[in-house]
């Protein structure tokens, strides 16, 4: 049997509590799943409450990578208010390779904070030192740049450019990859 790779609950920052979600997350997660200009970039579309309900049963149970393609989906909370703002994953991408993927999706209300910042850096610290990853990768629309700076404020380079390879809500799109691997990682943090 394969060694679930599982985290401790919660994983903490300065400001941020990320836990696996919860039944009462639904309000949260419809608020944020509801909005056009949160899925513009993203491959599912606005969802209503019974989507948001099924979105949150499936979140619910990823909380450990035990093989590729397995996610670590973690709702991010604000521990001061308690509000959930957004949330990060970690993908396991190939175990044999030791390869990870984050991502992260935040409410435009709670923007402009350095929430996402803070979460997708703690996601990248869980991959490589928890868990002994050795290549983090971030993949996004070309069209959406506050997710390419939100990359480069991690300090994630830009690695690949494919143009016009994804159909998303039926318009052709590029996709921009960033990565990092753990001896950047450990550079950055050397000298931070």
């Amino acid at each position: 049997m394969v060694r679930a790779l599982r985290p401790d609950y919660p994983l903490e920052t300065a400001r941020l509590s990320l836990r696996p979600y919860r039944l009462d997350d639904l309000d949260a997660l419809h608020a944020l799943q509801s909005q056009p200009e949160v899925t513009r970039y993203l491959l599912w579309d606005v969802r209503d409450r019974d989507g948001a309900r099924r979105s949150l049963e499936r979140k619910m149970d990823e909380t450990a990578l035990t093989e590729d393609g397995h996610a670590i989906v973690c709702a991010v909370e604000c521990r001061e208010t308690g509000v959930v703002v957004g949330e990060v994953n970690l993908v396991l991408v190939s175990r044999e390779h030791r390869t990870g993927e984050i991502g992260y999706v935040f409410n435009p209300k709670w923007g402009g904070r350095g929430y996402a910042t803070e979460a997708a850096e703690r996601m990248l610290r869980l991959g490589f030192e928890t868990f002994g990853l050795r290549r983090m990768i971030g993949r996004l629309d070309g069209r959406n740049a506050a997710s390419a700076r939100l990359l480069e404020r991690l300090g994630m380079r830009r690695e690949a450019h494919f143009v016009e390879n994804e159909r998303v809500k039926g318009v052709w799109t590029d996709e921009v990859v960033y990565a990092m691997l753990a001896r950047e990682w450990k550079e950055r943090a050397a000298s931070t």
